[in-house]
């Protein structure tokens, strides 16, 4: 598979790359990005969940001139969601080389896109009906564009913006480059391929691709200030004869193998920039069964063969299905069964649906153990290692003298029990599970109450505010509660055990294109 530094893109846009945790590209990147750079006409057929949006956006990025404060690429997107979430992930990648991005949609501020506009963006994101509200109002301008990009066009032209699409394509220069992307190829997509394009290349990335092993496969909800901890549970209640756990880059590796080394696992990393010499260390003591959970990233474990794997839990969740479909083959092999499991954070559902949907599976939910079900499991285990001990054949230890002088003077139980509490306490009452206390907000009972920082100034109805917590949190939408909208915040009610992943999911996202700040709600005055 090419790297991308064999694109040969420019070093900012490589940065950006990295920041994002890609270390190689997926299938259609690695078709798509060399045939834009070279200026041709692309159609790519790919469902959501298989990196296409990079696909296009890296060659898009790289194109542009930071020195010309003009709009240069075009993406045009069904929806206003769709058009944030390309903006962002094109923001991301393009914020070492200063690129500016822009997502106009309709339901926000014409008057605050103009503003931006007048200011200079270089690529602008949008949905059909509020670019051409734009450009006729001259507002914008395409005079400059170079690269035009039509994503999820087969959903475009089902919501009927066939006409819209038409009527934005005659504002662009003649000379333009078109991007086409879509799941599926209907006659009214390859009309306006024929119609628009100059000898297009296709490029699909098709179902067979991407098909699942079968093996059980499940997913934890974890929360992102305690995903570590809840590893820890995850691996200590688990019968893990040997595991890859694959992080999203290098650091993350380094940092996880660290910390599991440090709370007592065999663990050990592996990743593209250690010493061959250390990489093959760390492989063979992993063949040996001296490392127990092998931590790596996607381009590191390739290669790995080892029929013994019982478990590969994504401690990252991957960037698309088939980086997923790759890392899971790591197990179930030689007839064996495996098991894989993915950790989750609220921000990451939306990621996990697309990927269950690409792959034609649905993961199994699996609520993650209780401190007591771990050490329920620990005690078992402690048990076993401790019968096998005082079977074996071995030579009294260095502890016979000690344990003859205490049991003299103590009951030989009470000896027992210390030493072992001695050992072993702070495996049993290490952890808390309230990560989070929100304290009293004057919700019913059973509910947190939260305070958002917008309300009917940023259009928000109380179906799009259910529909963004389900989504962002994967809670059920029927057990969110009370909803009060105001002119400029809402309320809103959720359940306790639910309040931790609602806070985590929507602190830091946007709702109808307005970034959201949440915070528990102080108690109302009930006097």
């Amino acid at each position: 598979m090419k790297q991308f530094e064999s694109f040969q893109l420019d070093p900012a846009i490589l940065k950006g790359i990295r920041e994002m945790g890609f270390e190689e590209p997926s299938p259609i990147q690695a078709e798509c990005i060399p045939a834009v750079l070279r200026g041709e006409d692309v159609i790519g057929q790919a469902q959501t969940g298989t990196g296409k949006t990079a696909a296009f956006g890296i060659p898009l990025l790289d194109h542009v001139d930071t020195s010309r404060r003009k709009v240069q690429s075009v993406v045009l997107a069904p929806t206003r969601e769709l058009a944030i979430q390309v903006s962002e992930e094109l923001r991301k990648i393009g914020r070492p080389k200063r690129v500016i991005t822009l997502p106009i949609y309709g339901g926000q501020s014409i008057g605050r896109q103009i503003k931006t506009l007048k200011q200079g963006v270089h690529v602008v994101i949008g949905t059909p009906g509020r670019m051409l509200d734009h450009l006729r109002r001259g507002t914008l301008k395409l005079d400059d564009v170079e690269i035009m990009v039509l994503d999820e066009a087969d959903e475009m032209l089902d919501m009927g913006f066939i006409d819209d699409i038409e009527a934005v394509m005659k504002f662009l220069p003649e000379s333009r480059q078109l991007l086409l992307f879509s799941a599926t190829m209907p006659q009214g997509i390859r009309q306006l391929a024929q119609k628009y394009m100059r000898k297009p290349r296709y490029i699909t990335v098709s179902r067979g691709e991407v098909t699942a092993p079968v093996i059980e496969q499940v997913f934890y909800k974890v929360l992102e200030s305690a995903k570590l901890e809840s590893l820890c549970r995850i691996l200590d209640s688990e019968e893990v004869g040997q595991g890859i756990l694959f992080c999203r880059t290098k650091k993350g590796v380094d940092e996880l193998a660290e910390a599991l080394m440090a709370r007592g696992y065999l663990a050990g990393g592996l990743h593209g920039d250690m010493a061959q010499q250390q990489r093959d260390r760390v492989m063979n003591a992993f063949r040996r069964g001296d490392v127990e959970l092998l931590v790596a990233t996607d381009v590191a474990a390739r290669g790995i063969d080892i029929g013994s794997i019982s478990h590969v839990i994504n401690y990252d969740i991957p960037q698309d299905s088939e980086s997923y479909v790759h890392r899971i083959g790591r197990t179930g092999r030689a007839g064996r069964t495996g098991i894989a499991l993915t950790l989750v954070t609220p921000r990451e559902m939306k990621q996990l649906r697309s990927i269950e949907l690409e792959i034609g599976d649905h993961l199994t939910a699996r609520e993650l153990p209780s401190l007591e079900e771990v050490a329920e499991r620990q005690q078992q285990v402690l048990t076993e290692q401790l019968q096998e001990i005082i079977q074996s054949d071995e030579p009294a230890s260095i502890f016979q003298e000690m344990v003859e002088a205490l049991t003299e003077e103590h009951d030989p139980k009470k000896v027992a029990v210390a030493a072992l509490q001695m050992a072993f306490a702070d495996r049993f009452t290490s952890g808390n599970d309230a990560v989070y206390d929100f304290g009293e907000t004057g919700a019913s009972p059973g509910m947190v109450r939260f305070f958002i920082n917008v309300g009917r100034n940023a259009n928000i109805r109380p179906p799009e505010l259910v529909k963004a917590i389900a989504e962002q949190s994967g809670i059920h939408p029927k057990k969110v509660g009370r909803i009060n909208i105001y002119d400029r915040f809402s309320f809103v009610e959720v359940p306790e055990e639910a309040a931790p992943f609602v806070f985590e999911a929507l602190r830091q996202t946007k709702i109808n294109g307005a970034r959201v700040n949440l915070e528990p709600a102080r108690p109302r005055n009930r006097n």
